[in-house]
């Protein structure tokens, strides 16, 4: 006979995290008010960190913290209309002059999702990242349509954090989506990194394409052997990287790049933001943030700093990335690699 006693469960990741951070846990979700941060205080320079380790661990996806997500999703509901699809079919979309191919094996040295491989626990957390990302733009169940919710902004307070890393696994993840076709955007003007993890050459990008207008944009744009997933480098850097990226041309650009595409997600590695003034500028540009939290490493006080830095963007959530231990055991994508159902 089954033992149908309640063990007492032992608290989650996210609660865990909520802890150690300090944040409001109202509604079983971590939730900072942003009016209420102190002024930023004067910050020294720092050192910039490596990005994450080769054998960075898997990530979690914590829930949002400017708009905590329902605890019971209500059935799905038929899907509703969105203004730009509409709008980006009235015009041609841009092609890439540039064909690149990712390199695979070197995705697999780092940790990262492999296209075209099994399930593994890394590919299943990143599942769960996006479909949250997909229903705050896609207005799915009793949630309304995220304006501009298709632009993700990845960020975090201090290098090496493990944005870059979020932001590659994320965008393979949604390269395979049916609906869906993404654009990945290198702004990390200064230290661009995004093109190395996948493999793919340099050459013209997002500087370039916003310093002269009269470049063809399809020269700045990198089509992968991936079919639904297209790169777009930092190109050359630029004394004043921080006004092109404040000026109406940016918002004109990525216009552009949503163009011809009703279906397009695009995915904004950005600085780290109390490194880089660059950050707080593309957060007006973008509909949702991703800030990444390096477990047992970000501060909290870093952390609100950041976030007080990015109000310009309506919508944040956080990534709990470098976590070793999960208290709840689970484990993602064993289920997978082993036999019979």
């Amino acid at each position: 006979m089954n033992d149908q006693r309640k063990v007492k469960r032992p608290p989650s990741l996210l609660e865990r995290a909520a802890d150690m951070f300090g944040l409001d846990p109202a509604a079983n979700a971590p939730t900072i008010d942003v009016s209420k941060l102190p002024p930023e205080a004067p910050k020294k320079t720092k050192t910039a960190k490596p990005e994450p380790a080769a054998d960075a661990p898997q990530p979690e996806i914590l829930d949002p913290v400017i708009e905590a997500a329902p605890a019971v999703e209500a059935a799905p509901a038929a899907p509703k209309p969105s203004p730009r699809k509409d709008v980006a079919k009235a015009a041609p979309a841009v092609v890439p002059t540039r064909q690149g191919t990712i390199d695979r094996a070197r995705l697999a040295s780092r940790g990262m999702i492999v296209p075209g491989t099994p399930v593994t626990g890394i590919s299943e957390e990143y599942r769960i990242v996006k479909r949250e990302l997909i229903r705050n733009f896609g207005g799915a169940g009793n949630r309304p349509i995220l304006p501009r919710g298709h632009r993700v902004l990845i960020a975090s307070a201090n290098p090496g954090e493990g944005k870059t890393f979020s932001a590659v696994n994320l965008a393979l993840s949604l390269a395979v989506e049916a609906d869906h076709d993404v654009l990945l955007i290198d702004a990390d003007i200064a230290k661009p990194s995004v093109l190395e993890a996948l493999g793919l050459d340099d050459g013209p990008g997002l500087m370039d394409a916003l310093a002269d207008p009269h470049l063809p944009l399809g020269d700045c744009l990198i089509q992968t052997d991936i079919p639904g997933l297209k790169v777009m480098p930092a190109g050359t850097g630029h004394m004043h990287d921080t006004e092109l990226l404040a000026s109406a041309r940016t918002e004109a650009l990525l216009a552009q790049l949503e163009a011809g595409a009703p279906g397009r997600i695009l995915i904004i590695d950005s600085p780290p933001v109390l490194a880089a003034s660059p950050a707080a500028v593309l957060a007006g540009h973008v509909g949702q943030t991703i800030m990444v939290v390096r477990a047992d490493e970000t501060l909290e006080s870093a952390l609100r700093d950041a976030i007080g830095l990015m109000g310009a963007c309506p919508h944040i959530q956080l990534l709990l990335n470098g976590v070793k231990f999960s208290p709840g055991g689970r484990r993602f994508g064993t289920y997978y690699g082993q036999g019979g159902a």
